[in-house]
């Protein structure tokens, strides 16, 4: 694994953002951001150890404004890992959801990563090359992201997005000193489910955070695409089987997750 100086994670407050915060070594420098202040305020104490930085900033953002603000500290503390862990989603017919919601989870999955990306990484290749270093970005997108998916419409699309995105700038990048990833988890034992209305009895093949971040931190720089463990026959499915097929099948199943849980 190799080592940073300081990484920003987004969506720190729990789950997958603080598994990766937890597996970064104690010499990477942190900058932490979420929507719970007390909860970072618990992160910078359970970090802050033995002269480490750690720096937190509450932020939403599904809140241009927000997104601006981590924009300006990040580079003024010159991040050269970022992780776009932040995102969310929800579990419905797409007529039938919140507007608002669907409109946010495009704000937070799809928009502020691309505006995150964009106004760090010139600064953090710069750095890197100035330094004969190398810097990082990980892109935390789904293993659904390689299929349409009905009852999960808009989460689906926008990791569909990223893991399109972040494959093709890696490509894009690939002369320059810094290291892309698209990591693309299945079932994984966060809040996500809860907070998204999901069936729980999808969490019986559910990995640890831990397990997931640890693989995302040691495929940075040896791959571009990482699907962890379980959602391989989802994600590899869509190479052998129609899109239509794999649609209808996954669509079936979770409205049948649905039902049961009402």
């Amino acid at each position: 694994m190799r080592t940073y100086q300081l990484a920003l994670v987004t969506g720190a407050t729990s789950g997958i953002g603080t598994a990766f915060a937890d597996a970064l070594p104690s010499e990477t420098g942190l900058l932490l951001t979420g929507r719970d202040a007390q909860a970072l305020d618990r992160l910078a104490v359970r970090y802050g150890v033995g002269g480490r930085t750690v720096e937190t900033l509450v932020a939403d953002l599904a809140v241009a404004a927000d997104v601006e603000a981590l924009i300006g500290r990040a580079g003024a503390l010159q991040v050269d890992l970022l992780i776009n862990n932040a995102g969310f989603g929800d579990f419905g017919r797409f007529v039938e959801n919140d507007t608002a919601r669907e409109l946010g989870m495009i704000a937070i999955n799809v928009t502020a990563v691309v505006a995150l990306t964009r106004a760090l990484l010139p600064g953090m290749t710069r750095r890197a090359a100035a330094s004969g270093a190398r810097a990082g970005v990980i892109t935390v997108s789904s293993s659904l992201g390689f299929v349409p998916t009905p009852m999960l419409a808009t989460y689906a699309a926008t990791k569909s997005f990223e893991l399109s995105w972040g494959e093709a700038v890696a490509e894009e990048m690939r002369d320059e000193p810094v290291d892309m990833l698209v990591l693309c988890p299945g079932a994984t034992r966060t809040n996500f489910f809860q907070r998204g209305g999901l069936p729980e009895s999808i969490m019986r093949y559910a990995e640890t955070p831990d397990a997931v971040a640890g693989k995302a931190l040691r495929a940075l720089g040896r791959r571009r695409v990482l699907v962890s463990q379980h959602p391989h026959r989802v994600a590899l499915g869509t190479q052998t089987l129609p899109r239509r097929v794999m649609t209808f099948v996954i669509g079936r199943y979770l409205e049948r997750m649905g039902r049961r849980t009402q």
